[in-house]
């Protein structure tokens, strides 16, 4: 009887984990289902410039997996029942629901922006979290007249790329960020010297120190009482995990976020395994990754190994995850490399300016690359899957 692997989401993390899994397994021992709202991959790390209107390279789904073994479901998830092992979903043509039966289940749905319970922000500020809201801020800032003022409320790495890359694109608008902290005050002496020189080239405000606890049509209001006007508001503060594994009985974090050991495997379900934004995960130093592709792609080399290797009965394989670099892209033509140490703090050095952004465009393409050919590169010899194998009887880590 085959088993069956359903990975739920189709970014960079759900496409790497199927594409890896279906180059690792035998096809006749498994049946891989890639669940997934929309028909294309989605490169998130450059929907701030689909915002400012640029057009990406489409990556069809169906090219993308075609004799790979994987089989694609246009689907929206609706829920998720680890008891029963099973997922509800609703077809995105409306074609009606349906339930998807597993064995093995890989969570990779991602997070969409947090507006942080911040009033006015559902209602007035803009997104760069997803595609939709890219397009709806690019129609909306195609609509502005020169002069009118745009806010990017977050000063972490989404809030620099969206912020630059509005300012470059669109010379003529009143373009200001508002951070909580000082700007890039993460970032090396080197690093934050370069922030600020491409900012005020670029003639982007910046307010510092600036918790905004108010979103209007036409402003922000600060905590210690400042008003910002913006036509636009872009929030940028961080990203809140999909309220799925919510409803579930899995283990989860106070933030929602699946509880995973070191395999990216479910604390409290092992048939579960979840990868992405979604997963709570230590690096380096016990630390936790931050949502990131980053620490998103090697999660999903992890799980994707774990579970062949548990299917076949062999020694399940642990890949260090740790960070060397922070990619910041800061418009076309600059960007800022800071380097790191494997627990993501940044060290004095860091690369800057064209070169910078020649190396964050190989970067993306790599990355995309990678997705987009999920069963490409070293070759692997597949591996036929043990009668007796099932992830809720595989040993412990420790054992392995």
């Amino acid at each position: 009887m085959e088993h069956r692997i359903v990975v739920l989401g189709a970014g960079y993390t759900g496409a790497a984990a199927a594409g890896r899994i279906a180059k690792r397994l035998h096809r006749e021992d498994v049946t891989i289902t890639l669940v997934n709202a929309e028909p294309d991959f989605i490169e998130r790390v450059r929907l701030h410039q689909i915002a400012v209107g640029q057009e990406l390279k489409p990556r069809p789904f169906d090219e993308m997996f075609a004799g790979t073994g994987v089989e694609l479901k246009l689907a929206k998830v609706t829920a998720v029942d680890v008891d029963r092992k099973t997922v509800a979903v609703a077809a995105t043509d409306g074609s009606g629901r349906e339930e998807l039966a597993y064995d093995t289940l890989v969570y990779a749905l991602g997070s969409g922006w947090n507006d942080g319970g911040v009033p006015g922000t559902a209602e007035h500020a803009h997104e760069i979290s997803s595609r939709p809201g890219a397009l709806r801020l690019r129609d909306r800032l195609a609509s502005l007249e020169a002069g009118r003022p745009v806010v990017v409320v977050g000063g972490g790495l989404t809030g620099l790329e969206g912020a630059t890359e509005i300012a470059e694109a669109r010379p003529d608008l009143d373009v200001s960020l508002a951070a909580r902290g000082a700007l890039g005050d993460w970032l090396s002496e080197k690093g934050r010297a370069h922030l600020r020189k491409v900012v005020d080239k670029l003639g982007i405000t910046v307010h510092e120190h600036a918790a905004v606890d108010a979103v209007e049509a036409d402003r922000v209001t600060t905590a210690d009482g400042r008003t910002i006007p913006a036509d636009v508001t872009v929030w940028t503060t961080g990203f809140a995990v999909r309220p799925i594994a919510g409803a579930t009985t899995l283990e989860l974090t106070d933030g929602g976020q699946i509880v995973v050991d070191s395999t990216m495997r479910s604390v409290s379900h092992p048939d579960v395994y979840a990868v992405g934004d979604a997963a709570m995960a230590l690096g380096a130093g016990d630390k936790p990754l931050r949502m990131s592709c980053a620490s998103g792609v090697p999660m999903a080399w992890q799980a994707a190994d774990a579970i062949a290797a548990r299917l076949a009965g062999t020694k399940v394989p642990h890949i260090d995850i740790h960070y060397s670099q922070q990619c910041i892209s800061l418009g076309r033509g600059d960007a800022l490399i800071q380097f790191v140490t494997a627990e993501d703090q940044a060290v004095e050095k860091a690369l800057t300016g064209r070169m910078a952004a020649r190396y964050k465009e190989m970067i993306c393409k790599g990355a995309a690359w990678g997705t987009a050919n999920p069963t490409l590169g070293m070759p692997t010899r597949r591996r036929r899957v043990a009668a007796q194998a099932a992830p809720s009887l595989a040993p412990a880590e420790a054992a392995a």
